[in-house]
């Protein structure tokens, strides 16, 4: 793994990620990661930027699965590759009792099957460790924007492999009118603010009715969801900007 931008020790970069207006508050981000170096490296970066805080890190999934919990944070770097538990165990744990958490896998390089099972467990999408400063804060920026990080291959996979599990027709005849036409929406590939945009509602609205939709359609993700609404709908295909699901 090549050596992070800058060392413990040092000050992170002013940098400044396009954050959703999504509230007042500010995102709040943990850290779960085994490399010492690395995990004081992203507290740093992510305590050094405007509209992030840093709740705390973790060394262990077993650590994470004790503190995360009671810290409540939105999103977490997760590393895919930890002693004991894995990061994907650890995602599919955490969402259990934080359905709404975010999770952004860390990874050395594209291990498509870790990745692919790491987003089947939960995560929203993955970045790259040697990724630099802008790309790990535009990640974070993306999942709070309703997108995630990911390549059009990746996203591929995760269509086909809810393709090919048995769904009963009627997946989204439980949806109302206005959930359905959000979740054609978002199978194209659009975040939530361009939805909202398209449809003039608001940014909260939509959140609230994916929620919904997820609730209904027995999903924990955007890719997921648009997956089950691409199979209720013969000869559609994921966009390749389907990267944004």
């Amino acid at each position: 793994m090549p050596p992070p931008k800058f060392c413990a020790g040092q000050t992170a970069p002013s940098a400044q990620p396009l954050l959703p207006n999504t509230s007042e508050r500010m995102t709040k981000v943990a850290i779960v990661e085994d490399n010492a170096t690395l995990r004081q490296y992203l507290a740093e970066l992510v305590g050094g930027t405007p509209g992030l805080k840093c709740t705390g890190t973790c060394g262990s999934a077993e650590e994470a699965l004790v503190k995360l919990p009671a810290q409540q944070p939105d999103v977490v770097l997760m590393d895919i590759h930890l002693p004991g538990d894995s990061g994907i165990v650890c995602t599919a744990r955490l969402r259990e009792v934080m359905p709404e958490l975010q999770v952004i896998m860390l990874t050395v390089y594209k291990d498509i099957k870790m990745i692919f099972q790491a987003l089947k467990a939960g995560a929203c999408g993955y970045v790259l460790k040697r990724a630099d400063e802008e790309e790990i804060l535009d990640a974070i920026a993306e999942v709070r924007a309703g997108g995630a990080p990911m390549t059009s291959e990746i996203a591929r996979m995760v269509v086909r492999s809810f393709r090919e599990e048995p769904v009963a027709p009627s997946a989204t005849g439980q949806l109302s009118a206005r959930e359905l036409e959000i979740l054609a929406l978002l199978s194209e590939g659009l975040a939530n603010k361009e939805i909202a945009d398209r449809l003039k509602i608001s940014f909260a609205t939509v959140r609230t009715h994916l929620m919904h939709i997820y609730e209904k359609l027995h999903v924990r993700c955007r890719t997921e969801a648009a997956a089950k609404y691409l199979r209720s709908q013969p000869g559609q295909t994921l966009r390749p900007t389907g990267t944004r699901l």
